[in-house]
């Protein structure tokens, strides 16, 4: 038994499916749209997508997938010249927040903005002198009420407690004591 030469309809279905809407729908839920049984869905999408089994149906889903890349192909040129329309348009229409936003976002693509992160971990030893001292200096500042508050003198629980239920029977005792 040879290979077919031509691809059915159903089959051009479920790679036209499957490549639209890649990272959306599975194999299988591809294989569904394109009209095969549910029951056999599964096995089918998986044959369908092996190149042994059906070399012309791969072969067309890498064509149509290639074909996808050049249509929505993200090159310097097309984004410089999309954001500056989206600039032109929102410009035109009064958006100057979203204006402003697609110019930065040229400016970053054209590589005029650096964003950089310094992640720094490790111990005070490893500060430099200046560093160490400025450290030092945002301590201090962000701990200032609690390094400058006033000491209160704590009293002792134990204290607390036994004032409390001597403080009912010390209170009659001054109250009768007084009279």
């Amino acid at each position: 038994m040879g290979l077919p030469k031509q691809l059915t309809e159903m089959q051009m279905k479920f790679a036209q499916e499957l490549v639209t809407n890649e990272g959306r729908m599975t194999k299988y839920e591809c294989a569904i749209a394109a009209g095969y049984a549910k029951d056999r869905a599964r096995v089918t999408a998986s044959e369908l997508t092996n190149p042994r089994k059906y070399p012309l149906v791969v072969k067309y889903i890498g064509e149509l997938r290639e074909e996808y890349q050049k249509k929505y192909e993200v090159t310097f040129e097309n984004h410089i010249t999309e954001l500056a329309r989206l600039r032109d348009e929102s410009k035109n229409k009064g958006a100057w927040a979203a204006a402003i936003n697609a110019e930065v976002a040229r400016g970053k693509a054209a590589g005029l903005y650096i964003e950089q992160k310094i992640i720094r971990t490790g111990k005070l030893e490893d500060l430099s002198a200046e560093e160490l001292e400025i450290r030092m200096k945002q301590i201090m500042e962000e701990y200032s009420p609690i390094l400058n508050a006033v000491e209160v003198e704590a009293t002792p629980i134990e204290d607390y407690s036994s004032s409390e239920s001597s403080s009912s029977s010390s209170s009659s005792s001054k109250s009768s004591s007084s009279t």
